[in-house]
């Protein structure tokens, strides 16, 4: 009997730990679910399109090969400077015959013939080495000419940690870039509709030449597979990359509700762990960070008083002429924002409602966002406020007068007495 109750004080024992560990395990993980994640990236950086805030950031500003992501300049210089689309282009023996085995081609063939708009599908498709020299030659008649064009947009970009040596993503020592400057390439690129439709392909037909027969590409993203493991399906442009040195590369857009990130991940030690790492990446911004009212349009922000108002209409309230809408992490606390107040001049009545008479500054992450105060009614101009201040006024002149005149009187009488 002594044995049999010794075991069972142990298991309730045993229990009662087992149950502490669930707990501390549950705590720690409800503590923790919204800290920054942990990726085996070189480098990466999330930001969030429409305001440019970074909500991740691992070693951003290292200057590291971008291998293929290069061409997603190349395909907007391509989109800017062509002067068709449906330009039939013959490719130049030069551009194919300079690359080096192992890198991504579409089997392009000296003076075979296509359009510029099949170029730019395979380039940004199939990640094309054969198709990015080709457009270079068609932009600026030599891969060395289209390069200066590149590092010329990425100076008027204010891209300073990239420069490129050639259209492709190709190895080169002087060949370099950062996630920052990927990411804000990536944010310019966007803004152009022709440059979404190409890098958001999910395939591609390139239709048969004078020298090939139809040929097909699926996009070397599995992101955009939805059969794929790796399928997100908020992904609407993206870019890969991959040479030796430079490991796996991948830029991506991705919309959901009102939020739109670019995440980039460089120095990727093999292919499947980019695209996890991209979604996870994704997904701590999507779940951690909302667009937000921190101020409501009509909020009363303060109350000052108009002195010469009626006094049914003298206190007046500032209210807020649009509502402050603000990038925040989803822990912000909206009572720890206390606005700027100011005001243009010290108003007097009478007053319109909605006047503008000043303006409330919310300082957020280092942002100012300003918003007009409105009167939020009219203050009428009180004329018995007026009258007796102007009695008080002629008052207080007499008063004066008539202290002045007997001061003089006085001295005018002292100034006889002397002569006497």
């Amino acid at each position: 009997m002594k044995n049999k109750f010794a075991v069972n004080i142990i298991q309730k024992k045993f229990l009662c730990l087992m149950l502490f560990f669930m707990i501390i395990s549950t705590f720690f993980s409800s503590v923790y679910a919204g800290d920054e994640p942990v990726i085996s990236a070189g480098s990466a950086i999330l930001i969030e399109n429409s305001t440019s805030n970074t909500v991740f950031d691992k070693n951003s500003n290292e200057h590291l090969e971008p291998a293929s992501i290069t061409k997603i300049m190349t395909a907007i210089l391509t989109i800017e400077n062509a002067n068709n689309l449906n330009d039939i282009v013959t490719v130049p023996a030069d551009a194919v015959s300079s690359i080096p085995d192992g890198y991504s081609i579409a089997g392009l063939l000296p003076n075979e013939q296509l359009s510029v708009d099949e170029l730019l599908q395979v380039l940004m498709v199939h990640s094309a080495n054969d198709a990015a020299n080709v457009l270079a030659f068609y932009i600026d008649g030599s891969i060395e000419k289209f390069a200066d064009r590149m590092n010329s947009k990425l100076s008027e970009l204010g891209l300073l940690d990239s420069h490129f040596t050639n259209p492709s993503g190709m190895h080169d020592p002087n060949h370099y870039s950062s996630a920052h400057d990927l990411a804000f390439l990536m944010q310019y690129c966007i803004k152009n509709s022709t440059f979404r439709k190409y890098s958001g392909l999910d395939s591609c037909k390139i239709s048969a030449t004078n020298l090939s027969a139809e040929r097909y590409f699926e996009n070397t993203n599995y992101m955009m597979s939805s059969n794929s493991e790796f399928y997100y399906p908020y992904i609407t442009c993206t870019k890969t990359g991959f040479t030796s040195q430079a490991k796996y590369c991948l830029v991506s857009v991705a919309e959901r509700d009102d939020l739109t990130y670019i995440c980039v991940v460089l120095a990727v030690d093999n292919s499947d762990t980019r695209f996890a790492e991209t979604k996870t990446l994704l997904e701590y911004g999507f779940s951690n960070f909302s667009f937000r009212d921190i101020a409501n349009k009509d909020d009363v922000v303060t109350q000052i008083t108009i002195s010469n108002g009626t006094d049914e209409t003298k206190n007046l309230d500032l209210i807020l002429e649009n509502s402050v809408n603000v990038f925040v992490n989803n822990d912000f606390s909206n009572e720890s924002v206390s606005p700027q107040i100011l005001l243009e001049n010290l108003p007097s009545a009478p007053i319109a409602k909605n006047k503008v008479l000043g303006t409330a500054t919310y300082v957020i992450n280092g942002k100012d966002y300003v918003v007009n105060l409105l009167a939020s009614h009219d203050v009428e101009f009180s004329a018995s406020k007026t009258y007796f201040l102007q009695v008080c006024i002629l008052v207080i002149a007499i008063i004066v007068l008539i202290a002045l005149l007997i001061f003089l009187s006085f001295k005018k009488s002292d100034s006889s007495e002397l002569k006497n």
